[in-house]
Formats: C-alpha cells, structure tokens, sequence
C-alpha cells in the first residue's frame, strides 16, 4: 500500500532521532575509565634530605 509509506518512513525517522538522543546523551553522561599515567612523576624518586 503505497499510501502507508510515507508513515513508515516518519515512524523510522523518529526511532532514528530518539536513538541518536540516547546514544549521545549516554556518551556524555557515561565517562570513559581514568588511564593511568605511567610518566616519571610516579616513578620513585629519593628525596635530598640536605635540600629543603
């Protein structure tokens, strides 16, 4: 029935928005798991007691 079509294609359009929706505010409210900084800031450094 080509009558129903152009219903089935904005009944697809509003899944694919709201989908959208969800997907980018899942992204921005879920954060991404803290790297961890292997830089020389945590390897271990002996302190100078003479140098205050």
């Amino acid at each position: 029935m080509p009558q129903m079509a152009p219903l089935l294609w904005l009944n697809l359009f509003f899944m694919f928005i709201i989908s959208l929706i969800l997907f980018l505010s899942f992204n921005y409210f879920i954060k991404p798991f803290n790297k961890m900084d292997f830089s020389d800031s945590y390897l271990y450094k002996p302190e100078k007691h003479w140098k205050w």
